[in-house]
């Protein structure tokens, strides 16, 4: 038995003839004939011609017919044949692109590019086509000979359509976007300035349209939207222009307006969009705007400054009434307060960036001993030449120009390195209502306590009782994330606002600091010397250690003492210094 398949050999019999194997002949191989263009071009859709210029004669692949959809082959022969199909509001053509094209062939040829349209009669249709190629020259340097490949570029064409639409208008209401409405603007303002004529531009808000995403969502907001587009065209005339200028905006351009006529145009608006509900598929929905105008170049000789005072202007209508009109009129106070938040920003970024942000130092005394018990770190701003700037001075300017959370950072790192140089030093550093709810504060303040964990336990942060009342929630939250990190809080100017006893024991607030205009008529007032006592016995009776603001004389400080008030604070004490009070003490005890 064999151990593998394969059959064994049997010896061949002298009577058996032997056997004859024939190999089948070899067939040569064919030489490569390359791919099939004309099957290639068929299966992406293109077609291939060429063009002689001197006899007109046009040559095609043979799927042309096919891809052209035109079945007149005398058509497709010539080049004025075919250009009986082309459209005669074409741009440019391939005899455009070729003739007129310009270039200079230097023996490889010219490329061309080319989008044009059909129009074919048998069925009334179009179809838009991309002939690309290159043409040859002759003799004389013209274009002799010319090749290339055209396809159906229908789908493409139109999506390149929607962008550019999309670029310049309004994709919801149809009418020009912010771009294309900026740019109207400025040539309406130019045409004014050359012919010494006026024009006016509105700013018109939808008036509580998020009210309306609210209640009905944002398919009828949209409706809402395109029903006061349509009503805001119809009451233009013409040569005026509308646009959408934001998504609850729109802007009007009024050609040749004098400062009367702008305030019929709005006018006229408001009435046109609040005569009649908007019909929405959720129902009547009552529409108003408000509108707000300028006259240029009377009020405003650039862009900027016209849109920048319409929208003042529109602020103005907005704090008056809702779905009222508006016209800017210049207001000489109003122009030095902008100045002045000017030069005021200005000069906030450039002492950030210079190191010129100092803090001061105030002290708070125990009111038993009169010993120093922390210092409250304030904001200082060293201008350029030298002069220093209170925070009361510098902060509610930096609040509405939108930089107190940029100082309230300086100022936390400063504190910050100053408890790490003086380990015996206990500080308060005041935040903001906007760093409050501010993530990136509390995420330097987690950074900075990581990084300096000895000096958590000796930093208090003071948030202000209106701060606290804006959400209590969100406060309450901000509270223990600074809590959990070893620091204490307290309220700050408490009795100025109407934060409730429960509010003040559900906040975990550590420190009540008693608003100093209680305190600073405590030997005169009765009212005075009644609600600071009560506030005092409250927060004992709650846990809550007090600081009086604002003490100026020795009769209030044994009254508040008397009481049981923790700590002092005030010109009695001692002022805020740029000085380092605790150093004197470090030295003395030393010596």
């Amino acid at each position: 038995m064999h151990r593998n398949d394969t059959p064994p050999i049997e010896p061949r019999s002298a009577s058996q003839p032997e056997r004859t194997y024939l190999t089948p002949p070899r067939r040569p191989v064919p030489a490569s004939a390359g791919p099939d263009v004309g099957a290639i071009l068929a299966s992406v859709g293109e077609a291939a011609y060429e063009w002689t210029v001197a006899t007109d004669a046009l040559a095609w692949s043979a799927n042309a017919a096919q891809v052209l959809r035109i079945s007149d082959a005398a058509a497709l022969a010539t080049g004025r044949g075919f250009a009986r199909y082309l459209d005669p509001d074409n741009v440019q053509t391939r005899y455009d692109a070729i003739m007129r094209g310009g270039g200079s062939d230097e023996g490889a040829g010219v490329p061309f590019h080319a989008q044009y349209r059909l129009r074919l009669p048998a069925d009334n249709t179009t179809l838009w086509v991309e002939d690309v190629g290159r043409w040859f020259a002759g003799p004389d340097g013209k274009p002799a000979r010319a090749h290339g490949v055209v396809r159906v570029i229908n789908e493409r064409h139109a999506q390149e359509e929607r962008l550019a639409y999309l670029s310049r208008f309004d994709g919801l209401t149809g009418e020009m976007n912010r771009w294309h409405l900026t740019e109207a603007l400025g040539q309406m303002l130019e045409e004014a300035v050359r012919y010494r004529g006026s024009c006016g531009f509105l700013i018109v808000g939808v008036d509580n349209l998020a009210h309306v995403n609210e209640v009905y969502g944002f398919d009828v907001a949209d409706e809402v939207i395109g029903a006061i587009a349509r009503r805001l065209r119809s009451k233009l005339r013409g040569g005026d222009v509308l646009g959408r200028f934001s998504g609850n905006k729109f802007g009007v351009v009024l050609k040749n307006c004098t400062p009367d006529d702008i305030g019929a145009a709005g006018e006229r608006l408001l009435s046109g969009v609040r005569d009649d509900v908007v019909q929405t598929a959720a129902g009547p929905v009552a529409a108003t705007v408000t509108i707000g105008g300028i006259n240029a170049p009377r009020h405003a000789r650039s862009v900027h400054e016209i849109l920048a005072r319409a929208h003042e202007a529109l602020e103005t209508a907005k704090s008056r009434r809702r779905g009222s009109f508006h016209a800017y009129r210049p207001n000489v106070e109003r122009e030095a307060l902008r100045r002045e938040n000017m030069r005021a920003g200005d000069e906030i970024v450039a002492a950030l960036n210079e190191g010129r942000v100092l803090i001061a130092f105030e002290p708070v005394v125990l009111a038993a001993t009169r010993k120093p018990a922390y210092y409250e770190c304030l904001m200082r701003l060293r201008r350029a030449d030298g002069s220093i700037v209170r925070a009361g001075d510098i902060v509610p300017m930096a609040e509405r120009l939108g930089f107190i959370r940029l100082l309230d950072h300086r100022v936390l790192e400063l504190t910050v390195q100053e408890l790490v140089a003086a380990p015996a030093l206990r500080a308060a550093v005041n935040v903001s209502p906007a760093s409050i709810c501010d993530p990136d504060w509390s995420a330097s303040l987690s950074a900075l306590m990581r990084a300096n964990p000895a000096a958590a336990e000796r930093l208090m942060v003071e948030i202000t009782e209106s701060a606290a009342i804006q959400n209590v929630e969100d406060t309450r939250g901000f509270i223990t994330r600074v809590k959990n990190l070893g620091c204490q809080v307290a309220i700050d100017d408490f009795g100025a606002g109407y934060t409730s006893f429960r509010n003040l024991r559900k906040l975990g607030i550590d420190i009540v600091k008693i608003d100093g205009s209680f305190v600073e008529h405590l030997t005169r007032s009765e009212d005075d010397r009644a609600f600071v006592y009560t506030l005092i016995d409250l927060c004992k009776r709650l846990g809550l250690g007090t600081v009086a603001e604002w003490v100026q004389d020795e009769t209030s400080a044994a009254l508040l003492a008397e009481w049981g008030c923790n700590y002092l604070q005030g010109a009695l004490i001692g002022l805020a210094s740029l000085d380092r009070p605790w150093r004197e003490d470090e030295t003395r005890k030393a010596s």
